[in-house]
């Protein structure tokens, strides 16, 4: 695990580094802001329509055969960008293919890799994992967004790409030499051969065997339902605090960049909060995601810059617990033969909230300012999520019949376990 965390480290850098260069390089060939965003959208276009399948294939591949396969192709990908950049070969239309070429691997690639990282540890510290996975996110964020600059105007456009091509070389030269516990079975390089009829079946493999899954599991389409309400009226800070900080607070890009480095430091905190979970609940990521919306309401409120920095501190921590919980439900509640598929399904989802939810939010601000988008989102959020709530503990449990045991009276009903 401490091999896995430091390689996703390096490799967290290096993809920052990437993106963080990435709209630039395109301005610099096109001139064209418009042309930026293409790029972005083009990219994300594989998570929004194949996921499913990238999932599927997870699911059906040997574990760490696929994570070391993919990290070399995004490296290949990236080395390929870095060459074309510093022979002055790259146009727009091979930008975008490469771009479009690393959407379709990483839809691969990120369930493999987080289904692998879940491997590494018991069950029981499966929320530590995940929690230390978001350290290292976060980290990794810092520093290659650091590094970005440092190495562009030393080396140039091209020394980013080079690096991340690098980070994808080294995780993908650690894989061989990981060791799954012994209760993990996801990775079917090491698992122990399944007794005749347990294995799922080819036709239990499928694509819709995962969707019908999903919509069939009340746990998983409630954490459906507060991903997206969170994900459209809340969290976009580096858009709605953006808008505040440098309008009705009347500060400058500085004062934002404080505000940036304390959601930062908030979310780190969270993620080191949100390891020591043992037992997630949807219920958990609902009070938190509640929680977070209230304090973005009252964030929205207010009447100086200091204030909001003493609200924008524990919004980031709950967020980061919220998500933490939130990812932990989702990588442990189905059947392992079926985490790849799910994960994959959750990809589309999350892309679909990621690249609607900025124009649905910029059009409230024009509507309402940024004040009223982060009450009103706020407020919309905990006022939905309650509303949720509420009509659960309504909802009558359903009865069903136990099978007797000696002294038991036949047929007595019991109440369902709730979700």
């Amino acid at each position: 695990m401490r091999w896995w965390s430091a390689a996703n480290f390096l490799s967290n850098a290096g993809t920052w580094m990437q993106l963080t260069v990435q709209n630039l390089l395109v301005l610099q060939i096109t001139g064209s802001a418009a042309a930026t965003g293409l790029s972005v959208s083009v990219q994300a276009a594989p998570a929004l329509f194949i996921s499913v399948l990238g999932g599927a294939a997870v699911d059906r591949w040997p574990r760490r055969t696929t994570v070391a396969v993919s990290q070399a192709l995004l490296g290949a990908v990236a080395f390929t960008t870095a060459l074309l950049v510093a022979l002055d070969r790259l146009d727009l239309t091979g930008l975008l293919l490469l771009a479009a070429v690393t959407g379709v691997i990483a839809t691969v690639d990120g369930p493999a890799c987080a289904l692998l990282g879940n491997d590494l540890v018991p069950a029981e510290d499966l929320p530590s994992a995940i929690g230390v996975g978001a350290l290292v996110h976060s980290a990794g964020r810092l520093v290659g967004t650091a590094l970005a600059g440092v190495s562009v105007g030393f080396l140039g456009t091209a020394s980013a790409y080079a690096a991340n091509g690098l980070s994808f070389l080294f995780v993908a030269s650690v894989v061989p030499f990981l060791r799954p516990v012994r209760d993990a079975r996801g990775d079917r390089d090491t698992a122990p051969k399944a007794v005749p009829g347990d294995a799922p079946r080819a036709s239990d493999m499928t694509v819709r065997e995962g969707v019908a899954f999903f919509a069939r599991r009340p746990r998983l389409v409630a954490l459906a339902c507060v991903s997206a309400i969170s994900s459209v009226f809340g969290r976009n800070y580096g858009l709605t605090l953006a808008v505040l900080v440098t309008g009705p607070l009347a500060a400058g890009a500085g004062a934002f960049g404080t505000v940036s480095a304390v959601l930062a430091a908030g979310g780190i905190v969270g993620a080191v909060l949100g390891g020591r979970l043992r037992r997630p609940s949807v219920r958990l990521v609902g009070v938190m995601a509640a929680a977070g919306g209230l304090l973005q309401a009252v964030a929205g409120l207010s009447p100086s810059l200091l204030v909001l920095l003493v609200l924008v501190l524990p919004m980031a921590v709950v967020e980061s617990v919220s998500d933490t919980a939130m990812t932990s439900v989702l990588q442990t509640d189905p059947p392992v033969h079926l985490r790849g598929r799910v994960l994959g399904i959750w990809s589309s989802i999350g892309t679909v909230w990621s690249l609607g939810g900025p124009p649905l939010l910029g059009l409230l601000m024009e509507t309402a300012g940024a004040r009223g988008a982060l009450v009103g989102g706020g407020l919309l959020i905990a006022g939905t999520i309650a509303a949720g709530f509420a009509v659960r503990a309504r909802r009558p449990l359903a009865l069903v019949p136990v099978r007797p045991r000696d002294g038991d009276v036949p047929l007595t009903p019991a109440l369902e376990t709730a979700a």
